[in-house]
């Protein structure tokens, strides 16, 4: 297929289109592919120096989401793409999967349509929990921009934490705790021996085991899951990967080329859900759905509100007014209740001060905030959990 751009009726406009989007194309290669997926690296930078590709894309989908890099890698490996493991590396390679994703474009794009972006990583649970676990019990979870609901289960997985002093001192963790400093055998660390730290959370014989590297003290980890009684999510595409087999596809297409462990993560989180009841799910504009949502969790439960990396696609002004919402909706709710953010330090800026930020900035950081009052810096796939000046003993029950 062949879509000619001209017929769009404004030459001039279509090559600005045009242009942007190879300018998207590049800024993804350099700022979120490069070091984290060399084969979206690679391929997403020659996509931004491909002016028919771009072309075709600026002139057959419309401004905005649509346009984002992932959505289109995606979709041509859910679509069984050439090079979809792997991802095209070279020039004959970058051939093949260009004349293919042109020939099947009507395809392509029908999936670009249908599907979203937003893919849930289970490992955030790890970065929430030590927040999760200390507030008062029994909980409702409410997450806003879910997509499959797999982070409404932090108490359907396991959790080991494991200190990296090197990493957390100069990152805000400071030195860290006499009491924490060990070697752990299973990762190869060499710290010296002390006291161990409880770093083991969960069923012993769970098969998801969620690795998080800390700073935390030991002594404010959890020793304990947490008591969910109701779980909700808002999204504009909610999935049901333990039911659909194409949800659990598309799901699977979104985990970048080469991430052999976050792709198995993701398989063991929907078979650790698949035997529970699923949450409320409701499909719809976050600001829109969420005081009737907020309304249906239990009286008797202490309300969570919580998001991780879904605020960016809104405008400025509509993350002001989420925000008023959210205060609004807890403040008017009997007894309360609490809101997490987990989000880039540029989403809330009001939230995350300059000085909270590490001494060499690491743009995939994320900020996690209890209440509007920073705590930690997250890694963007829950990987990390780097503690913040002031933030000792937050959200103590």
């Amino acid at each position: 297929m062949v879509v000619n751009v001209g017929n769009t009726g404004n030459v001039e406009s279509a090559a600005a289109g045009a242009w942007g989007v190879a300018g998207r194309y590049r800024e993804f290669s350099w700022r979120q592919a490069r070091g984290r997926c060399t084969a979206h690296e690679e391929l997403s930078a020659r996509i931004g120096q491909d002016p028919e590709l771009c072309d075709l894309l600026s002139g057959s989908l419309p401004a905005g989401d649509k346009q984002q890099p992932d959505l289109l890698l995606a979709a041509v490996r859910y679509l069984d793409g050439p090079h979809a493991e792997l991802g095209p590396r070279g020039d004959l390679a970058y051939g093949r999967w260009r004349e293919w994703t042109i020939r099947h474009w009507d395809e392509v794009r029908a999936v670009i349509m249908q599907r979203s972006a937003r893919t849930d990583e289970p490992a955030h649970c790890a970065t929430l929990l030590p927040l999760l676990a200390r507030l008062p019990q029994p909980l409702a979870l409410l997450e806003v921009g879910t997509s499959a609901g797999l982070c409404l289960h932090p108490d359907r997985y396991r959790y080991h934490y494991r200190y990296r002093y090197e990493d957390d001192r100069g990152a805000g963790g400071g030195a860290l705790p006499g009491d924490a400093l060990r070697g752990d055998a299973h990762h190869g660390d060499a710290a010296p021996q002390r006291a161990p730290l409880r770093a083991e959370v969960g069923e012993p014989g769970n098969p998801l085991v969620l690795g998080c590297r800390t700073g935390w003290p030991a002594d404010e980890l959890p020793d304990r899951l947490p008591h969910i009684v109701w779980r909700g999510g808002i999204g504009l595409d909610p999935l049901d990967p333990a039911a659909e087999r194409d949800d659990l596809r598309w799901l699977q297409a979104l985990v970048r080329p080469g991430d052999g462990e976050r792709a198995a993560r993701l398989s063991a989180a929907v078979d650790a859900v698949r035997s529970v009841p699923r949450p409320r799910m409701v499909r719809g504009d976050l600001l829109d759905e969420l005081p009737a949502l907020a309304a249906e969790a239990p009286p008797e439960a202490t309300l969570v509100i919580f998001h991780t990396a879904a605020l960016a696609h809104l405008p400025p002004a509509r993350r002001e007014e989420f925000a008023r919402l959210v205060r609004s909706l807890l403040d008017g709710r009997a007894g309360g209740g609490h809101w997490i953010a987990n989000e880039h330090h540029s989403v809330l800026p009001w939230i995350t001060a300059p000085a909270h930020h590490p001494p060499h900035p690491d743009d995939a950081l994320l900020t996690l905030a209890l209440d509007e009052r920073p705590v930690a810096l997250t890694g963007p796939h829950g990987e990390t959990l780097r503690r913040l000046p002031g933030a000792e003993g937050v959200a103590r029950d």
